[in-house]
C-alpha cells in the first residue's frame, strides 16, 4: 500500500527528529519535503543527504514546490507566531496540519485522550500541546477518570541542550498552552504548569512531574489507571515510564489548598504524585533529549491515524 506525503516546516531540533522519525519509523508516511528559512540549517542538510525535497523560503517555497499538491499532511514545528502566518498560508490548499508549537489555532490533541473525537469531527488543524504536555496530560487524565481532579500541577524538566530557539522563545505559550490542555484535554478543573531548562552537565533524561489533589477516592484504582496508561504511551514512545510507585500523601489539616481549587470543588484530602522519565529514542539529538521524543512521536502517531481514518479510508471506500 502506498504511503501518504507528508511535510515537515522548522528545520531546527524538533522538525529533524521528526523527519528522521517518518523516515526510520512509519509505515504510512513518507516525507514529501523538508521546509525551512535558513539555508545553512543541519536539518535541511541532513533532508538533502537523505533525498528529501527541501526549501529554505518557508511555507511560500513549499507552496512552490513541484510535489506540493501530493502533500496531504504538514507538519509544524516552528514557533507559536509562525505557525498562526503558516496556517493562514496553507488554508486555502485543504492540507492537514499538526501544530507542533503552543499556537492553538486547533484544538488540543493527546493521542490516548481525545484524538478519536477529533478525527471523527475531521478537524483540520490539531494542536500537540506541549512536550510536557504529552508527558503529564495523560497521566492526569489517567487519575481524572478514576475520581475527579479539582486541581493538577505538573513540572517538566529538560535538558537545556535539547531545546532550541523556538522552544526558547515560547517558554509563556508554554506554561499557558499546557495549563489549558491539563483542563480541557486532562480533565483538571484547574491547572499549572511549569517548565525547567536544566542546565546540568552531563545533560539529564526528561523528568515529569504530576501532582493532582483529589478527595476520597480508590488508590488502588488509580495505580492501575496509571499504570495501565503508562503502558499505552509507552507503546509509541518507548522511553517513557513511571520513575516510582504513585505517592499518596494526605493534606495537612488546614494547608490553605482551597486557593488552589476552582469555586464550586469539594473536599480534598489527598496528593497525588506520579514522577516520569522520558528517555529518547536518539533518532536525532542523544537519548537525554526525551522532550523531542515524546512531541515527535505523538505527532506521527496522530498524523499515522489521520491517514488511516481520514485520508486513506474514504478514498479505499470509494473504490
Amino acid at each position: 500500500m502506498s504511503k501518504v506525503k507528508v511535510a515537515v516546516i522548522g528545520s531546527g531540533n524538533i522538525g529533524t527528529d521528526l523527519m528522521i522519525k517518518v523516515l526510520r519509523r512509519s509505515d504510512v508516511l513518507e516525507m514529501g519535503a523538508m521546509v525551512g528559512i535558513d539555508p545553512d540549517s543541519d536539518g535541511l542538510a541532513r533532508a538533502r543527504r537523505l533525498g528529501v525535497p527541501t526549501t529554505d523560503r518557508g511555507v511560500d517555497g513549499l507552496i512552490a514546490l513541484p510535489g506540493f499538491d501530493e502533500i496531504a499532511i504538514v507538519f509544524d514545528a516552528t514557533s507559536a507566531r509562525a505557525h498562526v502566518a503558516n496556517a493562514a498560508k496553507l488554508a486555502p490548499y485543504g492540507k492537514k496540519l499538526v501544530d507542533l508549537t503552543p499556537a492553538a489555532i486547533g484544538p488540543y490533541v493527546v493521542p490516548l485522550v481525545n484524538l478519536d473525537q477529533h478525527l471523527a469531527d475531521d478537524v483540520a488543524n490539531v494542536n500537540m500541546v506541549t512536550c510536557g504536555g504529552q508527558a503529564t496530560i495523560p497521566m492526569v487524565h489517567a487519575i481524572a477518570r478514576v475520581t475527579p481532579v479539582p486541581y493538577a500541577e505538573i513540572v517538566a524538566s529538560i535538558a537545556s541542550r535539547s531545546a532550541g530557539p523556538g522552544t526558547r522563545a515560547n517558554i509563556d505559550e508554554f506554561t499557558e498552552t499546557t495549563a489549558h490542555a491539563i483542563e480541557a484535554v486532562g480533565g483538571a478543573g484547574r491547572g499549572k504548569a511549569v517548565i525547567v531548562l536544566n542546565p546540568a552537565e552531563p545533560p539529564l533524561i526528561m523528568r515529569d512531574t504530576v501532582l493532582c489533589l483529589i478527595g476520597d477516592a480508590d488508590h488502588d484504582a488509580i495505580r492501575a489507571s496509571v499504570a495501565e496508561m503508562a503502558a499505552s504511551v509507552a507503546e509509541y514512545v518507548p522511553g517513557y515510564r513511571l520513575k516510582q510507585e504513585v505517592q499518596f500523601t494526605p493534606v495537612p489539616e488546614g494547608e490553605p489548598v482551597h486557593t488552589l481549587l476552582p469555586d464550586g470543588a469539594g473536599p480534598v484530602v489527598t496528593k497525588v504524585t506520579v514522577f516520569l522519565e522520558v528517555e529518547g529514542a536518539a533518532d536525532y539529538l542523544p537519548a537525554y533529549a526525551g522532550n523531542l521524543d515524546i512531541m515527535t512521536s505523538a505527532a506521527v502517531r496522530v498524523a499515522e491515524r489521520i491517514v488511516t481514518d481520514t485520508v486513506r479510508a474514504p478514498a479505499e471506500v470509494a473504490s
